[in-house]
């Protein structure tokens, strides 16, 4: 499959025929090639999205609540001009309602091929709002999707451990005033590490979708950074909460409230109601999408493909200084 692009609002003129090719002269002065489209999935797109998620309820697409899909979706019809069906817009993770992200990715499907993934980028980032920014954008073979394609995902859960809360900190860790035994949290998470049924740490969730609750940690690190403790799980997949009710049950062992070998006491329990007896709720500002590893073959993007986006970079080029 042909590499492909999408054009801004600003620089959108109406579609050609199926069957034509034809050429849109920009404002810029470059010549915008676009060709037929001969797969009947259209043109993909890979982003790579980051975004604050302190005043979204999460990324999936809602009717009224504004959500980071809703907001990526506005940008992505304006500058396209294609209707929110046409673009099939698909996010890897359902992060939920609070929850931040670094490495979100996401693909969305257009019938053009443009000759410069720069120029899109730019408009999409003009168009969102600040919290939500494409970091890249990539042409992505048919048989790459943000989901299905995933290998693994990374979060990171952040507790501000000290009596007084950073306020630079408020909106992304989580205020513990307890001293906590990180000895003893890592030695928790290593019974987390392994295939799992996980049914014990998943909230009950609002979709009808019946996930599999056998999970893969691949890893589970307990870093501290001052008064800073991060949380890393890396995992072939999560169930809803998953992540935050394993970080509860690590806080509780943190402040010695409980043994480390009670996590494979609930795990084999499969039962939410057994976790509640010994964890609480923990908020979702602290929780962060890191990254999203994908099999190196759905990477490759197709023939002829100029490289991906990573932003324009502008330079001086001439002094306008008034020297004396």
């Amino acid at each position: 499959m042909s590499c492909y692009y999408a054009v801004t609002s600003a620089l959108v003129s109406p579609f050609p025929s199926p069957s034509s090719t034809s050429l849109l002269s920009l404002n810029s002065g470059d010549d915008v090639e676009v060709k037929p489209n001969f797969n009947q999935n259209g043109y993909k797109w890979r982003l790579l999205l980051a975004y604050d998620g302190t005043r979204y309820a999460g990324w999936q697409y809602q009717e009224s609540p504004p959500t980071v899909q809703c907001a990526v979706e506005k940008a992505l019809i304006k500058a396209t001009k294609l209707q929110r069906k046409d673009l099939q817009l698909v996010g890897a993770s359902r992060t939920d309602a609070g929850v931040h992200a670094w490495g979100q990715v996401a693909h969305f499907i257009t019938p053009f091929n443009y000759n410069n993934l720069d120029r899109i980028h730019a408009a999409l980032n003009g168009l969102l709002p600040k919290d939500i920014r494409v970091r890249e954008i990539s042409p992505a073979s048919s048989e790459f999707h943000a989901r299905f394609s995933a290998k693994s995902k990374i979060y990171h859960y952040k507790i501000y451990s000290d009596t007084i809360m950073d306020p630079f900190q408020r909106h992304f860790a989580y205020h513990n005033m307890y001293k906590l035994n990180s000895d003893a949290m890592r030695e928790a998470a290593k019974y987390f590490i392994g295939k799992h049924d996980f049914s014990a740490f998943e909230n009950a969730s609002h979709n009808d979708r019946v996930p599999d609750p056998v999970k893969h940690i691949f890893r589970f690190d307990v870093k501290e950074m001052g008064a800073l403790l991060q949380l890393e799980v890396e995992g072939s997949g999560f169930l809803y909460r998953q992540v935050r009710n394993m970080v509860a049950l690590l806080l509780q062992i943190g402040k010695e409230a409980i043994p480390p070998d009670i996590v494979p006491h609930i795990l084999s329990s499969r039962d939410r109601k057994e976790l509640a007896k010994y964890s609480f709720y923990l908020p979702p500002h602290g929780l962060c999408l890191v990254s999203i590893n994908y099999n190196e073959s759905h990477l490759l993007p197709p023939p002829g493909c100029p490289a991906k986006s990573f932003g324009m970079h502008h330079t001086i080029r001439k002094c306008k200084t008034i020297f004396y």
